[in-house]
């Protein structure tokens, strides 16, 4: 099955500003109800001729259930609407503030650190990482293969240039390492157990219970056009991943042999043909026939992270 999937979640969006809409007008209605309730409690006691004292006693008890009547008619679906046209922002927000609250301050660092190098700067910019949920490997002082990754995945979910010197760690990733972002929702599904996927920066983010569990680089489908080898050679297509809304269905592990080569701990969102899976070559370009690949180091511990079958997984290509 090779085929680009194009779901539209624009109906979800409508849906909520109108319930917000709406909301909006039965707030003013309860408050039209309780003023009007007053002003007749008011006219009354006059009438009756009353204390002064009673009369602002009679005018306050008929306000109150004025207002508990007309609040009453309109309070359920006034919380539903404006809890569903707000969720997202809401989520996002509290993800911006953990955050920022999680993490300590950042002395940038004296020079600029390449792959290769070792010593103490390179140690703190690890612990940097992963203090902020990225998988630098274990913290060592030495700038290898995990540690670049790493760099790499911060780069992309900080909307950092990747283009020139992507696996330099300079004055712009050092000034985002002292104040970073909490990665963007990639849609408008925002459970607190899910799987955002980024095929236009190439990232992936896992959250559990609502918190950043894991940020890692990934190498999503590289768009170029390929057929299968035997015996399934009739079978080709573009090298496309799926976007869409899916689910976490299954998990195999170790290597999985499959027509197009090897999947290493792949967990499958669609049947047993499209996976996030460790491969040992995840380049900075997207190159996978359609999975998403992750480092193998990531794949050992990644399945464990989360719930499988049932966690949901939003790929999309616009964020």
């Amino acid at each position: 099955m090779r085929q680009v999937w194009r779901w539209l979640l624009s109906a979800g969006t409508v849906t909520a500003v109108g319930a917000s809409m709406l909301a909006q007008g039965g707030v003013a209605a309860a408050g039209t109800a309780t003023v009007a309730g007053t002003a007749t409690a008011a006219g009354t006691s006059a009438a009756a001729g009353t204390s002064a004292a009673a009369g602002t006693s009679a005018v306050a008890g008929t306000s109150a259930v004025a207002g508990t009547s007309a609040v009453a008619g309109t309070s359920a679906a006034t919380r539903g609407a404006v809890r569903t046209a707000a969720a997202h922002q809401v989520h996002f927000a509290a993800a911006r503030a953990r955050a920022a609250a999680a993490v300590s301050a950042w002395t940038p660092v004296s020079r600029t650190l390449k792959l290769g190098m070792h010593g103490a700067d390179v140690l703190k910019v690890q612990r940097r990482l992963k203090a902020l949920k990225y998988y630098p490997g274990k913290p060592d002082g030495v700038f290898g293969q995990h540690t670049l990754e790493a760099v790499w995945a911060f780069k992309e979910a900080q909307g950092l240039k990747t283009s020139k010197n992507p696996n330099n760690i300079g004055m712009s990733m050092e000034h985002r390492l002292a104040d970073p972002q909490a990665p963007r929702p990639v849609s408008s599904h925002t459970p607190n157990n899910r799987i955002d996927v980024s095929l236009r920066h190439e990232y992936l983010v896992l959250y559990r219970h609502g918190e950043v569990r894991l940020i890692s680089h990934i190498s999503s489908g590289g768009g170029y056009f390929f057929c299968d080898p035997p015996p399934n050679q009739g079978i080709c297509g573009y090298a496309i991943t799926p976007h869409g809304n899916f689910t976490a269905l299954s998990f195999v592990p170790g290597q999985v042999k499959v027509p197009l080569g090897e999947m290493y701990n792949p967990v499958f969102f669609i049947g047993r043909e499209f996976a996030i899976h460790g491969d040992s070559y995840v380049p900075l370009q997207p190159v996978s026939h359609g999975c998403v690949r992750i480092p193998n180091n990531i794949a050992n511990f990644f399945h464990t992270l989360f719930t499988i079958p049932g966690t949901k997984i939003y790929i999309r290509r616009s964020r």
